[in-house]
């Protein structure tokens, strides 16, 4: 029975931990087979939590993306693409906290006189990102969005896991993607 509970938290921190795809949208006339080529549309950010290596990681999942189309056999062109790509990314820095109890966080203060007082507080245990990333694929010639699909979860913070982490999403996405 023990074995069977550990297997389950197991089981349950793993898919936490994933990357879900949500979102998936395929325009009902969209047919594949008529293009051949893609390109990336130019990405442009702001905010405050880019960082120093946010372009590096961009470029990294361009790459990662790139290969999962060439993988299905399109071609990535610098001009006159069939296919553009547009890459919308959000990023969100969140704080955990945990509720303040008694019972763990120390006792009572004593104020004179028999007067005791313990007050909740909501305290700070964590930080970390959440993020989100939406690919629309779009017919460059009609400037018609064919498929979209966003993908969701938690930045790892070691930034040696993030390529990692940028390969299980992106082929997550890719896996709803309707060219196998």
């Amino acid at each position: 029975m023990k074995q069977l509970i550990i297997i389950l938290f197991s089981v349950s921190l793993i898919a936490c931990a994933s990357p879900k795809v949500l979102d998936v949208s395929t325009a009902p006339e969209a047919d594949f087979s008529k293009y051949k080529t893609f390109a990336f549309y130019e990405l442009t950010a702001f905010g405050d939590t880019i960082t120093e290596v946010f372009n590096d990681r961009v470029g990294y999942l361009k790459k990662v993306i790139a290969s999962e189309m060439e993988q299905r056999q399109f071609k990535q062109v610098s001009n006159n693409a069939d296919l553009l790509i547009n890459i919308g990314i959000a990023i969100k820095l969140e704080v955990q906290t945990r509720e303040t109890d008694w019972r763990t966080d120390g006792m009572m203060k004593y104020m004179g006189q028999r007067n005791y007082k313990w007050e909740a507080k909501e305290i700070e245990v964590g930080r970390y990102r959440r993020g989100a990333i939406t690919l629309h694929i779009v017919d460059a010639a009609k400037n018609h969005m064919l498929w979209t699909a966003t993908l969701r979860g938690s930045l790892p913070d070691d930034s040696t896991k993030v390529a990692a982490f940028a390969d299980k999403g992106v082929k997550a996405l890719f896996g709803k993607f309707p060219v196998r």
